[in-house]
């Protein structure tokens, strides 16, 4: 839970992948934040294939607040990360996560989301092809700060909500998750007909 920042794409085949490795560390290093480079040159002949191999390509970094934004690919060109292939590499039943990216950005604010959506929109029409990017906050298909604040504070009341909720309705000692909310439940249909 928490406004983020989903994304796919693959490797555009015309251009550097350690160029684009490179501009992304210099921004890293400009905002002093943790960065990660994998390999940084894909196997000659792999790129849009189906088939992978298990090796990583690209960078990932970690803005302060922020989940960690991964640009990493896999042999076949298209961007995934460590974790995803770690979870859904092997099982074809879960293949359709491995190129699903996000990031939360919740708790970095608005000026990191920002940062975070100009950096994917000049390294995409640069270095990625079939680039898809759904912003919860917006400002990726908008532009308008406004509508990022608006949603950054929705965002927030609502998170600040639920933690209230936990402290002025806490779990019994014993109680099931399960019972728990039937119980929440229970009380909030009866407030929203009384």
């Amino acid at each position: 839970m928490g406004l983020s920042i989903h994304y796919s794409g693959e490797f555009n085949r015309g251009e550097s992948l350690s160029s684009m490795i490179e501009e992304v560390k210099n921004v890293a290093e400009v905002y002093n934040w943790d960065y990660f480079i994998f390999d940084e040159v894909f196997v000659e002949d792999a790129l849009g294939k189906e088939d992978y191999s298990d090796e990583i390509y690209g960078i990932h970094f970690t803005p302060p607040g922020c989940e960690t934004v991964s640009l990493a690919f896999l042999s076949n060109g298209k961007m995934s990360s460590a974790i995803n292939l770690k979870l859904f590499g092997s099982n074809p039943k879960e293949q359709k996560y491995l190129y699903m990216l996000s990031v939360k950005t919740q708790y970095a604010g608005i000026e990191i989301h920002k940062l975070v959506i100009h950096l994917f929109k000049y390294l995409s029409k640069k270095y990625f092809a079939n680039f898809k990017l759904s912003d919860e906050g917006q400002y990726w298909e908008t532009g308008n700060e406004q509508i990022l604040k608006d949603t950054f504070v929705r965002y927030t009341n609502l998170m600040d909500s639920f933690q209230s909720s936990l402290e002025i309705f806490p779990k019994e000692q014993g109680e099931s998750f399960e019972d728990y909310f039937s119980r929440l439940l229970k009380r909030l249909q009866k407030r929203t007909e009384g």
